[in-house]
């Protein structure tokens, strides 16, 4: 069998704990694929992934590699060719005696954590190793820790795979189809309530969702809330975050990026501007992509954006470029 070297943070979290058994049961990379796994975890936890080891050796999956547990960013990331960074501090923590609510604090505890993880995986992980981040702010972590690389030849991507498959799940209900006759789901910006998901250039059917589903007070008042709110619809409704669907998103993204993506077809992931659509350069924004047949991934150009995408484009921006702000000590 062919290896691969792929490391986890937040290896001991409820998102892994749905994430680890599709990582080496040959359904992510391949039935030829052997996946060494590393799992990283605070000092704290990292106890309780010895049980999780026993049960992913239980499962009895023939591509099950080498299993890990460690505390130790640099052992965990050494030699790596996938890293899915999943830990993060969450909002509502008590650090110091102070409960975590504003994003500007979260954005600056994280932003600590994922200086060290970044300046580990462009020293010491696989020159053309890929970077998923999970863990919350996605996106400003995204470009923290890339910045902190200092590492071009390494790629890195901020998850909104989750938000596509919610709003395509929104998009199928109202139009009565089933969920795989969506396609075309753009997640433009932040990983946040101000996230724009795009129904004009989502396809139904091969249609524009719009067209197809024919009800604008629907698209542009409820839609857009539906799938910006879920997430907190989803704790309110089960007392717990969406560790599954987050989880699978992520198997989503991987999957994404490492096989050509389908004729006409795309896939939505935040990745550093190169400035289309206006955007400025280097900030870590969800964009329409597509992965050649030579394993490069390239942001779809050409997609026509009408006022309303426009101005919901706008405010996500300005939204990213204020968290760049309040980081800007570590980004510069």
């Amino acid at each position: 069998m062919k290896e691969i070297n792929v490391a986890l943070t937040g290896g001991a979290g409820q998102i892994a704990y749905s994430l680890l058994p599709r990582l080496i049961s040959g359904e992510t990379f391949g039935t030829d694929t052997k996946v060494n796994l590393r799992l990283i975890e605070i000092p704290q936890v990292v106890d309780k992934l010895k049980g999780t080891i026993m049960e992913l050796i239980d499962c009895g999956f023939k591509q099950t590699g080498s299993l890990l547990a460690t505390t130790d960013i640099k052992e965990g990331v050494q030699d790596a060719h996938w890293i899915l960074l999943v830990g993060s501090i969450p909002r509502g923590i008590v650090v110091d005696g102070k409960k975590i609510e504003e994003r500007s604090d979260l954005l600056r505890i994280n932003g600590g954590i994922f200086t060290g993880q970044g300046e580990a995986i462009g020293e010491l992980a696989q020159e053309d190793a890929k970077i998923l981040v999970v863990g919350n702010p996605a996106n400003t972590n995204a470009l923290i820790g890339r910045t902190k690389s200092n590492n071009p030849t390494q790629s890195w991507f901020a998850m909104t795979a989750l938000d596509a498959n919610r709003a395509k799940a929104q998009l199928a209900e109202k139009a009565g189809v089933d969920i795989a006759s969506v396609t075309n789901m753009t997640i433009w910006g932040n990983h946040s309530p101000t996230m724009y998901p795009d129904p004009y250039n989502a396809k139904i059917d091969g249609v524009s969702a719009v067209e197809a589903i024919n009800d604008l007070d629907w698209i542009e008042n409820e839609y857009l809330p539906l799938v910006q709110q879920r997430g907190k619809a989803v704790i309110d409704a089960r007392g717990a975050s969406s560790a599954a669907s987050a989880a699978n998103a992520a198997i989503d993204t991987v999957k994404a990026v490492d096989s050509q993506t389908t004729e006409g077809d795309w896939f939505s992931a935040a990745v550093p501007s190169d400035g289309s659509y206006g955007i400025p350069e280097g900030l870590i924004f969800g964009f329409p992509l597509r992965t050649s047949a030579q394993g490069s991934v390239e942001i779809v150009q050409g997609i026509e954006l009408n006022d309303f995408a426009k101005s919901k484009i706008k405010v996500t921006t300005e939204e990213l470029l204020s968290e760049k702000e309040a980081v800007k000590d570590l980004v510069d």
